[in-house]
Parts: C-alpha cells; sequence; structure tokens
C-alpha cells in the first residue's frame, strides 16, 4: 500500500477520499446510533463506557476532551465527575453526530462546549487537558499515529489518554464474531437504520484496526508511558490507558 492510500474497511482508497466516505457513513447512521449501539452490543457498550469512567481517575475540577465524542454519553458521565469547575468538550468530526450529541447534553441539563474538528489537528493548546478520551473512533481515523501525536501535545504532564476500541477478539469466538459482523449486523441496519453498508463498512473497519498489542505498541511510540489495556467481553473491546510524563 502506497503512502497515498489508506483502508476504508476492505477497500483501499486514496487518502484524501477516506475522511470523506467515513463522513457519509456517520451523517447516515447519526439519528439511529444510540439505538443500534444497544442493539449491536446488547446493551453492553454501557457497560464498556461506565467502565472507563470509573477507571479514568476524573475528580472534580478537570478538563477531559472528548474526541470524537458522538452523541455524547461520555460526555454526559464527565461532566457529573469534574462538576461546575471542571470543563468537558465534546468533540467530533461530523456534523450531524456533534449536532446529536450536543441536544442530548443540553436536554440532560449539560451546556458543554462543542467544536467541530479532526482529531489529527486538533485546536486546542499545549498542556491543557487532564483526560483525552476517545471511544470509538480512533479506527476512523485515516493517520492514527499523528491523532495519537495530537491527544499526547493537548495533555498535561500527568494526564492520561483513554482509548476505548474495538479489539481483536478471544480466537475461539472467532467464527461466531464473523457471523454476527458480517450478516447480523449489516441485516441489522438495514432494518433500522435503513443502512446495511454503513454497518459492513463499520463491521470491516474493526477487522483493519490495530490489535492490542499493536495499538500499545503506537501508544508509546508518541510518548505515552504507563501503558496498558484490559480486555473486556473477551478482547471484543480493549480500553487502553497511557500517561503523559
Amino acid at each position: 500500500m502506497s503512502d497515498s492510500t489508506t483502508h476504508f474497511g476492505f477497500k483501499t482508497v486514496n487518502e484524501t477520499e477516506k475522511a470523506q466516505k467515513v463522513a457519509e457513513v456517520f451523517h447516515s447512521v447519526a439519528q439511529k446510533y444510540d439505538v443500534m449501539n444497544d442493539l449491536m452490543s446488547a446493551g453492553l457498550h454501557r457497560a464498556w463506557k461506565f467502565f472507563t469512567i470509573e477507571t479514568s481517575g476524573a475528580k472534580a475540577g478537570d478538563r477531559v476532551l472528548d474526541i470524537a465524542g458522538g452523541t455524547g454519553d461520555l460526555s454526559k458521565a464527565f461532566c457529573k465527575k469534574v462538576g461546575k469547575t471542571g470543563q468537558v468538550w465534546l468533540t467530533d468530526i461530523n456534523s450531524s453526530m456533534l449536532g446529536v450529541g450536543r441536544d442530548r447534553l443540553l436536554d440532560a441539563g449539560f451546556a458543554v462546549p462543542t467544536a467541530q474538528c479532526d482529531a489529527e489537528k486538533l485546536p486546542f493548546p499545549d498542556n491543557y487537558f487532564d483526560i483525552v478520551t476517545v471511544a470509538f473512533g480512533l479506527r476512523n481515523m485515516t493517520h492514527k499515529d499523528a491523532a495519537l501525536a495530537e491527544m499526547y501535545r493537548v495533555l498535561r504532564p500527568g494526564g492520561r489518554l483513554l482509548v476505548l476500541e474495538f479489539s481483536k477478539v478471544w480466537a475461539p469466538l472467532k467464527p461466531a464474531y464473523d457471523l454476527y459482523s458480517f450478516k447480523l449486523l449489516p441485516f441489522m441496519g438495514k432494518l433500522v437504520a435503513q443502512d446495511a453498508d454503513s454497518y459492513q463498512y463499520l463491521a470491516e473497519s474493526i477487522r483493519m484496526h490495530p490489535d492490542q498489542e499493536t495499538l500499545k505498541a503506537m501508544m508509546q511510540d508518541v510518548g505515552f508511558g504507563r501503558v496498558e489495556y484490559h480486555n473486556m467481553s473477551a478482547g471484543i473491546v480493549a480500553l487502553h490507558k497511557g500517561f503523559k510524563f
């Protein structure tokens, strides 16, 4: 694969095309995203996110950056942790997802600052945030190393990054997981969101994402220390955590 091409699911596309193609997926699924999350994971995504919040170490007064924050699940939970003296930024590259997230947070009584931005070029100062989090967003980024480097840049010394993402499943479960991902998932997408193709892409993008050890090494390569990961649901999902020293 040349420098000018990248993966969009199992397809090879020009790097310049990927962001637009990913945008189309999330414009399409934004309104049904939460319903589909509950269906796809049988509600488990809520437990995965709860574990992320509880192990984040977030406390009153902290500054939190939620990257690819989408419909705002993590931002809402962090708002409760950091309180009125803290600050939570909800960001996403996709305007449809960001709009849904902002409205949900307002409906819940949280007027958080929001920004539509690219994780590879964050519009925030160096050493600003105590916590940076990205849940189910890193795998859609074209240059994951550049995005991780930006996350490192905006963290203050002592701050930490939390990456919640689909990962490499326990080998004995792989046949059943593949059947679910490539047969049932697009079918549900068609039935509920009227969009089978987007959910086919989501299944493929999970397979193209770095496995647990590879992502750990990528985080270390941009400067993170004490990088560790915790597998959940037999490795279907992993939470990676790293610190800036």
